[in-house]
């Protein structure tokens, strides 16, 4: 079936952290299974990564909508001086 995500912009600012969740990106395929749905980070953050809550420090570069739903991915930007502000789309 067709794809759809949704998606809410958000913004981190120097060594912030952002647990995803459904608020954030929710995708639906027309299947009665979200669970079975895989995010691919294609475009990382500049200033920062993706990383699975139990895995602090790693980036991921894929992730589930189950791994949303459960509320286990951040957004973490860096702490490097200068970097500003960063959006998560």
């Amino acid at each position: 079936g067709d794809i759809v995500l949704l998606t809410k912009p958000v913004t981190l600012t120097e060594g912030d952290r952002v647990t995803l969740t459904t608020d954030v990106p929710v995708a639906t395929d027309g299947t009665s299974k979200p669970e079975k749905l895989l995010y691919a980070v294609s475009l990382p953050p500049v200033h920062g990564q993706i990383e699975h809550i139990n895995y602090p420090g790693v980036p991921i570069s894929s992730y589930s909508q189950l791994d949303v739903v459960a509320q286990k991915v951040s957004d973490v930007h860096s702490n490097s001086h200068g970097a500003g502000k960063e959006s998560l789309r």
